[in-house]
């Protein structure tokens, strides 16, 4: 079995229980599943699948289970773990205040970019297929907002904070 994560857009205590949220995983035949905290991501246990595949299963059982589905981006741990360890902020002198930040897509980001980009203190140092890594000393929230994302949700892991997003 293959271990995921699922970082899910939007989901709060007020919104979904995690027993509940742990539940339509379960009964999606996903292994293994936790719940982490409130923040609405999930770790769970799959056959090797596609991360469209997870996708959409997981969000198929969530409508089920919960009424209504919450935008999911999975990741493996395998995937996260190389991401940690190749340090895509390794070769750049980060301001003392500033955040690492990656931003999960589903889909590549197809615009063209000169990196890195620099916007409003944000700059973005690398894009890697659906994985865009930036750092700011500003407001995370008003910045993705800003930059048209106006559904996004951030997490913090670390030294890092995950955000799932899209227009």
């Amino acid at each position: 079995m293959t271990r995921y994560v699922a970082f899910l857009r939007g989901v709060s205590p007020m919104n979904a229980k995690m027993p509940e949220l742990k539940r339509c995983f379960e009964d999606a035949g996903f292994t293994g599943v936790k719940t982490v905290l409130a923040s609405g991501n999930v770790v769970f246990g799959a056959r090797k699948a596609s991360a469209s595949a997870l996708q959409r299963k997981a969000e198929a059982a969530m409508a089920k289970g919960l009424g209504r589905a919450f935008h999911t981006i999975v990741r493996s741990a395998e995937e996260l773990q190389r991401m940690l360890e190749a340090d895509p902020y390794a070769d750049v002198r980060l301001p003392a205040n500033a955040k690492r930040v990656v931003t999960f897509l589903r889909e590549p980001h197809e615009a063209r970019l000169s990196l890195p980009l620099e916007i409003d203190g944000a700059r973005i140092v690398a894009m890697k297929g659906c994985d865009v890594f930036f750092y700011s000393a500003a407001r995370i929230n008003k910045l993705m907002k800003d930059a048209g994302f106006s559904r996004h949700t951030l997490t913090r892991v670390g030294k890092l904070y995950c955000v799932v997003a899209y227009p």
